[in-house]
């Protein structure tokens, strides 16, 4: 090799090559050398000095190798352009972006899980002063970026992480020499597989091809969520004040959004910003959640607010000192976590919002639907613990394989293969009294195998995506307490929160899903406006549906019931005094239903107007 001249290695996605080069080659030149040898169009790639693409090499005429301080032997990382224009994307996570299984359906990922997909993950570490004899451009194994999913790192964090984030663990299996080439994350079957017909149907006649395979249950290494988080206390006070009026077991469904969790590598945090309680009937051992007809409105309303349905959450409390405020500490080791019921609601709620992942065949794997009791500390105090079953769980449940004991709630039983159905033999493995490891049929199953904890918090600086009122108003369904919702309860609200922000006054969740689902004049049509004013907190738009004739309407319903309304004479319909629409119109006292000017009585129920 003359002496002028040098070996540049290039590192790709394919692999590395090495570039020759002489000392006074401007970047241009060295750039085409680098898109002949791999085969790259013109800016199909960039070049960087750094693996985490920082110091990116432009091509120019006027720049040599030597001036941008390139040397022999020196390692340069190129990226191909991705075609979605991702840039952000490392070299390990573009290779398997792309990667789906054959036959896999095209799936839209949720937004954190798009945005997880472009991250790094690496866990970096500072040189250690004692352990590392490099320089401090060197890297060693004591300073060596460590993966996402390296267990010692888990395990030596406080507290120690059990569960690797799913993200991890995709990370995981498409790290390896093949990059993940033939990963396919397939979800697990308990039915008998159709269209075999060299047997009569079962159950006259089953084969190895149709037969599903037995299931041996491990402790699931990853989870999809890795921590809760409720934006405030007041979300979840609101919500345990019904126990502390009557005494009974309470069950909601947690509104929020996931977000990145970065405590643990790729970690994702379920948000929750409201607690939506559905009809229900509960006593002091015991919830029945009854049909809810305003759940698919509920939906509807919360995408508008940039919400989703994350979870859910109940109460098992029993107070043990009414004098000292104690509850009694009834879930622990010697007991249970999560009884086998509750595994069983728990794995059908999962079933019922699957996590959306490209490298599964069927579009979904697991999910992220979480599990929250609110129950009896070691310290005798209120606290929330968070849960989610495995997917093991999930598929015994959707298959109806799984059933609870009467007498031992810590305890599940796998059902026995009848005429009607065919049941996989399910096994657990144990220790035995001389500590040798046995498997034992699951008849009855300890529900330690099917169950993930998750750490459940509260913010240092509490977030509030709704407003928070000291007169807020009514939640649903609480008429037992004798809080309902009606136009009365809603002029009583308005008059109480005298706020010349009508943002703050209409940003409740449970406020803005009665003027939706109230059968005197639900909103549904044209209350997108003020959605999308909380969604934004844009008093500006919120301002302009205050003006709406709506809103005169709703202000004119609220003035019939006897209340009176601080600042109700300010705005009527588009803007114009409430006086001339009362004039126009009138309510009747019995039915509320707005009359035409004119009349001595309702159109509706046909009752005089005085």
């Amino acid at each position: 090799m003359p002496a002028a001249s040098r070996i540049i290695r290039v590192q790709s996605p394919e692999g590395v090559k090495r570039i020759t080069a002489t000392k006074r080659e401007t970047v241009a030149t060295f750039l085409k050398k680098v898109a002949k040898e791999f085969g790259f169009r013109n800016n199909g790639f960039s070049v960087y000095t750094n693996r985490n693409r920082t110091g990116e090499i432009t091509a120019s005429q006027n720049k040599s190798l030597n001036l941008l301080k390139i040397k022999h032997g020196d390692m340069l990382f190129l990226y191909p352009s991705s075609p979605a224009g991702c840039s952000s994307e490392t070299m390990d996570t573009s290779v398997s972006q792309g990667l789906r299984p054959v036959g896999a359906p095209q799936v839209v990922e949720d937004e954190i899980d798009q945005y997880l997909i472009k991250q790094d993950g690496k866990i970096y570490r500072n040189r250690d002063q004692q352990l590392c004899r490099h320089g401090p451009l060197g890297k060693c194994v004591h300073c060596v970026p460590l993966e996402p999913f390296d267990e010692d790192y888990l395990n030596h964090l406080e507290p120690p992480v059990k569960h690797m984030s799913f993200h991890a663990y995709i990370r995981k299996l498409t790290g390896g020499a093949d990059k993940g080439k033939f990963v396919a994350l397939e979800n697990i079957s308990c039915k008998i597989k159709s269209g075999c017909e060299g047997h009569p149907p079962w159950p006259e006649g089953i084969c190895t091809k149709c037969q599903p395979s037995a299931i041996t249950l491990n402790r699931q290494k990853y989870r999809h969520v890795d921590n809760i988080m409720f934006e405030n206390h007041t979300i979840a006070d609101r919500f345990l004040d019904f126990w502390r009026k009557t005494g009974n077991q309470h069950l909601g469904y947690l509104y929020g959004r996931y977000t990145e969790h970065k405590d643990i590598p790729l970690g994702i945090r379920a948000e929750v910003a409201a607690i939506y309680e559905p009809p229900q009937i509960g006593t002091q051992n015991s919830l029945e959640i009854l049909e809810d007809p305003k759940a698919e409105v509920v939906d509807e309303i919360a995408a508008k607010l940039g919400l989703r349905k994350v979870g859910w959450i109940f109460t098992d409390l029993v107070s043990e000192d009414t004098r000292k405020g104690t509850v009694r500490y009834s879930r622990n080791k010697d007991t249970y976590y999560l009884s086998a019921e509750e595994c069983i609601t728990a794995g059908n709620f999962q079933n019922q919002q699957p996590n959306i992942c490209r490298l599964s065949p069927d579009g979904h794997f697991g999910s992220k639907f979480v599990t929250v009791v609110a129950t009896g500390g070691p310290d005798n105090q209120v606290h929330f613990e968070g849960y989610q079953v495995s997917n093991q769980c999930m598929a015994l449940v959707r298959d109806e394989c799984l059933l609870p004991c009467r007498d031992a709630p810590e305890l599940g039983y796998a059902k026995e293969s009848s005429s009607e159905q065919y049941v996989p033999d399910v096994f657990y493995k144990d220790i035995d009294k001389f500590g040798n490891e046995i498997t034992q049929l699951a008849r009855p199953l300890p529900v330690e195998y099917l169950i993930i904890d998750i750490t459940t918090t509260f913010p240092k600086d509490p977030v509030y995506t709704f407003s928070i009122s000291q007169n807020p108003f009514p939640i649903e369904n609480r008429d037992v307490l004798g809080e309902t919702q009606d136009f009365h309860s809603l002029a009583t609200y308005l008059s109480q929160n005298t706020s010349s922000i009508f943002l703050d006054i209409i940003s409740d969740f449970h406020l803005l899903l009665f003027l939706v689902t109230n059968e005197v004049m639900p909103l549904r049509d044209s209350i997108s406006l003020l959605l999308e004013a909380v969604r934004t907190k844009n008093e500006e738009l919120a301002q302009t549906w205050k003006k709406s004739e709506q809103w005169a309407t709703i202000e004119q319903l609220c003035s019939t019931v006897g209340v009176q309304i601080s600042g109700l004479q300010e705005y009527g319909a588009m803007g114009g005094s409430t006086h001339a629409v009362s004039a126009a119109m009138w309510a009747c006292q019995h039915c509320t239903f707005m009359n035409q000017p004119g009349t001595d009585h309702c159109e509706m129920c046909s009752l005089p107007r005085t």
